[in-house]
């Protein structure tokens, strides 16, 4: 029986096929399900590895096979997987929405070294590594922006992180790009959504052409400023952007998939000090989500 904030026993049969195996040679593994219920106890509380409870093992043993899945993409590849089969079953909902959220970073993410760069050069530049990380520094201090896009459900296709300080237009190619979810069998991956929901942060000619041009319908609210150039301009302006106020209306799941990340308290406050760590265990929540519809 799953103790609380546990992997349930129908998560894992999902999961547990997917996982590496030993192959005969070393000492044998500790029991998976054992370490994946520490990596879950860690984000749920956020706190330090060194704090895990003994009923999970060594501390080291959890943290080594949570660094080690993060190299190899065993994590992205179990969040893939339920992705796939849920759509090969036509379950997922290809109305799409996007959007970001603001994670504090703790004082314990700051002070990662910056990859191919000596040490004096890393505390000369600190921006640099702030920007290298996914840091940015803003009046709320340092901060990391996540970037989600979520299908008809709420449930999370693509995940990009940015510097706190990024503005949210500028993202929506690469969260486009992120989504990839492979066919069972033969055929291509699919990377279009049929609608695109977001909020005025990406209203833009730039975003709506972006999307026109992939084929995928727009639902983006058009704001005060560029409404009223648009009239003042007559008919240079033309016609105003096509808007669907009833699927609009749906936009709001993308912020109720945020409200759930963040009851991961790893997710909420960001304390790791490698952006890959960070955006795993982002990872690692969506794939919770993605299995909490099985049960």
């Amino acid at each position: 029986m799953a103790g609380r904030g546990e992997i349930t026993d129908v998560a894992w049969a999902r999961i547990e096929p997917l996982l590496p195996q030993r192959d005969g040679a070393g000492r044998p593994w500790r029991d998976h399900r054992q370490v994946v219920n520490g990596v879950l106890w860690r984000l749920r509380t956020g706190a330090p590895w060194r704090d895990l409870p003994e009923r999970y093992g060594p501390w080291q043993t959890v943290y080594r096979r949570f660094a080690q899945w993060e190299k190899d993409g065993t994590w992205a590849k179990l969040l893939r997987e339920v992705q796939v089969r849920d759509d090969a079953a036509g379950t997922v909902e290809w109305t799409v929405s996007i959007d970001s959220t603001v994670a504090r970073a703790h004082q314990h993410a700051a002070g990662a070294r910056k990859r191919g760069t000596s040490p004096r050069t890393n505390r000369n530049d600190p921006a640099a590594v702030a920007r290298h990380e996914a840091l940015g520094r803003s009046r709320g201090g340092l901060t990391t922006k996540v970037h989600l896009a979520v299908d008809g459900r709420g449930l999370p296709l693509s995940i990009v992180l940015s510097t706190g300080n990024t503005a949210d237009c500028t993202m929506l190619p690469a969260v486009l790009d992120a989504i990839r979810v492979p066919r069972v069998g033969a055929g291509r991956p699919r990377t279009k959504p049929d609608r695109v929901v977001a909020d005025k942060a990406y209203s833009s000619r730039k975003i709506r052409r972006l999307l026109r041009c992939r084929g995928i319908k727009a639902t983006i609210p058009e704001r005060r400023d560029q409404s009223a150039n648009r009239v003042r301009r007559a008919s240079r302006g033309g016609r105003p952007p096509a808007f669907d106020k009833t699927a609009y209306k749906g936009r709001n799941v993308v912020e109720r998939c945020f409200a759930r990340l963040k009851q991961f308290r790893a997710v909420a406050t960001r304390f790791d000090k490698l952006a890959a760590r960070y955006r795993t265990g982002v990872v690692i929540a969506a794939l919770i989500l993605w299995l909490r519809t099985d049960e």
